[in-house]
């Protein structure tokens, strides 16, 4: 895999809409200015690619110019990092841009960058990971550096000084505290603190004991569903299939998969469902290892760990469930195709290779 460089200060990052445009609109100018803010403290100079700020409806309209930013993020070689807005529900259609473009393909595998998002952006990092460049799921500008309160999570702060930073072995750490998602994202809300919750769990041991190891490759649950399946876009599952973007009984060999779950708070029997479909391709019988993320809210918490002991029982899978990473807040960052160690008996997590060149 090839590795971008970390950041310095100084360096300039873009900012891309590649899926939903929501950041373009008037009822995100708050945030717009505050995560401009944040990105400017932490001695960084956030760029605003040329349609990120159109809105959604433009956005919907116009996958073409939301490939064209990400484009421009590559071909500028000032930009070292690119942070998307958010994510959305439809950032595969701008796959066939991207991937019909010889010159972008040869950028990105002569010129990685940090590349970093979650929730739909999936999208973007199986892309990515297709073509060699170890990408970043974590956060994104509207949910963590525009976080309303007076200052970012502090888990997600030291998160982010990672970016500056090449360690050769990093701990992905239980936060001791959870937050509640906001019922209010107005101006209203500026400078109100989330509400705080005592992580009495940490993470959960599923199933077992031992030290494993593995690439790291996953995302979203329902992204990477319907990447497999097109069952919510069946275009989407023929893009999928033009350019060999999911991953392959092959790819998942001796890989720790990582999982979680959106913000539409799957039901028990979908969580089930993805589940039983990923084990039926094969993959749970032949990862070394599966992540699970916190549930937003922990909405359906014992329901999903139920489930996920009924795998246990069927592929002997040890799993390690409640990891901060994904919508519930606070999140880490996970590199895609890097080396992490789970120490199951001690309930620690490690990325045990550099993240950067």
């Amino acid at each position: 895999m090839n590795k971008p460089k970390h950041l310095k200060k100084g360096d300039k990052v873009a900012i891309v809409s590649l899926s939903s445009g929501l950041l373009g609109e008037a009822q995100c100018s708050h945030q717009l200015k505050l995560g401009i803010n944040r990105i400017k403290k932490l001695g960084l100079i956030p760029v605003f690619m040329e349609n990120t700020l159109r809105g959604i409806n433009y956005l919907l309209k116009n996958p073409q110019s939301r490939a064209n930013d990400l484009k421009q993020a590559f071909f500028d070689d000032d930009i070292k990092g690119i942070f998307t807005a958010i994510g959305g529900d439809d950032t595969y259609k701008i796959l066939p841009y991207l991937l019909g473009d010889l010159t972008f393909i040869n950028k990105v595998k002569t010129n990685p960058k940090i590349f970093m998002g979650f929730s739909d952006t999936t999208n973007n990092h199986l892309m990515f990971y297709k073509l060699g460049m170890v990408s970043f799921y974590g956060l994104a500008f509207l949910t963590d550096f525009a976080e309303l309160d007076k200052n970012m999570l502090n888990y997600t702060e030291e998160c982010v000084k990672q970016l500056f930073e090449n360690r050769n072995i990093i701990e992905i750490k239980s936060s001791n505290t959870w937050y509640l998602d906001r019922d209010d994202y107005s101006s209203k809300s500026l400078g109100t603190a989330r509400i705080q919750m005592l992580e009495e769990k940490g993470y959960d041991i599923i199933y077992g004991s031992d030290v494993i190891e593995g690439d790291l490759l996953g995302g979203c649950i329902e992204s990477l569903y319907d990447g497999y399946t097109g069952d919510r876009y069946p275009e989407q599952k023929e893009i999928y299939d033009k350019y060999q973007l999911m991953p392959t009984i092959h790819d998942w060999k001796n890989k720790i998969m990582f999982l979680e779950t959106s913000e539409e708070k799957p039901s028990p029997q979908a969580f089930k469902k993805y589940l039983e479909y990923f084990g039926n391709q094969g993959i749970f019988a032949t990862i070394n290892a599966l992540i699970v993320g916190k549930p937003i809210d922990e909405v359906y918490y014992d329901e999903y760990r139920q489930i996920l002991k009924q795998f246990v029982d069927k592929y002997h899978l040890p799993i390690i469930y409640n990891v901060n990473f994904g919508h519930s807040y606070p999140r880490t960052i996970l590199p895609y195709g890097l080396k992490a160690r789970i120490d199951f008996s001690n309930k620690k997590i490690f990325i045990v290779e550099a993240l950067f060149e």
